[in-house]
């Protein structure tokens, strides 16, 4: 999805990309549902966890360790990957490299049999999976910048995000229909030694590939916006101190945006860890076969698309703020029953409030910065947005995973989710959504 980075106030915008090329761009955004909608949360996951680990429980926690470790991994090198990117123009090339390294650690899950020995290899090629796939988003919304205009960046941007969850919808009923739901699927996959699911992960990989190539014959290329800065280590060393002095110079002068800034990274990085894990409570604890947990992802995504265009008439009237803490505090309240109730229906309403509410969220969330952003830093702090959301990526899987461990019973991880939304709604609760803007205009008139 796309996130504004300082590129877009340092360089003159270029000339808008036609209509084929902004397609291309977004048929991009449709094929990688098939690792977000399909490997990480709705099938191949919940087959880790529910199939191959020893245990269930055993299998979630490995689950949220490896995640959290693909986070941090995330955080560290993820702004630098997209600061290098700027500076020698090779989005493009870049995005073909990372892209294709997802797609074989794709492919690689074919080789995962459901027996525990091969629970590692499952969790290490999702992990790396997890990991590229965040530096292909990078030289992705990157391109971004090069096929849009500023009074087409949002509609192209939405169009973005619909693809991607349309991509996922379409793929997933795909796979319920010819792999998943038959007694045979296709390619003769059935349940001896995890064929189904090892198919799964293959389609997924060829679905990929196909609809990353049509950005990647057709974006343009871009100058490098700097020379080269000598060793790469000391580069890499040098965006970060230049990221440090960002936030010294925020705390100083924009002090509520930054406190925005750390409550919605952890708040964002609770909603995300709803989703990464939703597929595999759904296994576990409630028993749900693969085709399932197909629909209920079907179901989840239509809710999280209508909860977000609902709540953009509250956020308009209202302003993002209130659409933020109640969708924060419905969350919190439908996400309890999960922890006490083993029953299915139970887990059905709750998991479509959950996503209903999650999607106002999100949307509200980038409201809400763009509200309280002065113009002339717009692209900045776009920019820290997404830096300060990676740097927190780590939290929500490892509290599930710690709450797994402390209390022995998989349900158990969603209080660990439930602590991170709930420590993002008491920071955000007392920012000022006013404040940055009065404070930069104090500073024009003194």
């Amino acid at each position: 999805m796309f996130q504004y980075s300082g590129a877009m106030e340092t360089n003159p915008r270029p000339a808008a990309g036609s209509r084929s090329k902004i397609l291309s761009w977004a048929l991009w955004d449709w094929g990688s549902a098939s690792f977000n909608a399909v490997i990480i949360t709705f099938v191949f996951a919940p087959y880790l966890t529910k199939s191959v680990a020893a245990t269930e429980e055993a299998g979630s926690s490995a689950l949220g360790w490896s995640t959290a470790a693909a986070g941090l991994i995330i955080a560290l090198v993820a702004p630098a990957v997209g600061t290098r990117a700027d500076a020698g123009g090779r989005h493009k090339l870049w995005l073909g490299v990372h892209t294709g390294i997802v797609i074989l650690t794709m492919f690689g899950l074919f080789f995962v049999r459901d027996s525990p020995e091969y629970l590692w290899l499952g969790l290490l090629l999702i992990a790396m999976g997890s990991v590229f796939f965040e530096f292909a988003e990078v030289s992705y919304n990157g391109i971004m910048v090069r096929i849009t205009q500023p009074d087409n960046v949002g509609k192209v941007s939405g169009f973005g995000w619909g693809m991607g969850y349309a991509g996922g919808l379409v793929l997933l009923v795909i796979l319920l229909v010819l792999v998943i739901q038959p007694e045979v699927g296709l390619f003769d996959a059935g349940d001896e030694g995890g064929m189904r699911f090892r198919v799964v992960a293959a389609l997924s990989a060829v679905w990929f590939a196909i609809f990353a190539l049509p950005v990647l014959l057709t974006a343009p290329s871009a100058k490098a916006s700097s020379p080269a800065q000598g060793h790469p280590v000391k580069a890499f060393i040098a965006d970060y101190a230049a990221l440090v002095r960002r936030l010294v110079r925020m705390w100083k002068e924009e002090h509520q945006t930054l406190r925005f800034f750390i409550a919605s990274a952890v708040f964002r990085d609770g909603l995300a860890a709803i989703f990464a894990f939703a597929g595999v409570l759904a296994a576990g604890s409630y028993g749900f076969s693969a085709s399932e947990i197909i629909i209920l992802g079907v179901a989840a995504n239509v809710a999280a698309g209508a909860g977000a265009m609902i709540a953009g008439v509250f956020d308009d009237k209202l302003g993002p703020k209130p659409v933020i803490i109640a969708g924060l505090i419905i969350i919190l309240i439908g996400g309890l029953p999960i922890l006490f109730s083993d029953t299915a229906a139970v887990f059905w309403v709750c998991a479509l409030v959950l996503s209903f509410c999650v999607g106002p969220v999100q949307a509200s969330s980038r409201s809400f910065l763009a509200r309280i952003t002065p113009p002339e830093r717009a692209g900045e702090n776009f920019g820290l947005y997404a830096t300060t959301g990676r740097a927190v990526s780590f939290l929500g899987p490892a509290m599930f995973a710690v709450s797994i461990s402390i209390f022995g019973f998989q349900r158990a991880g969603t209080l660990g989710i439930l602590i991170v939304l709930f420590i993002g709604l008491l920071l955000i609760i007392p920012v000022r959504p006013d404040a940055p803007r009065k404070a930069m205009q104090a500073q024009a008139e003194s």
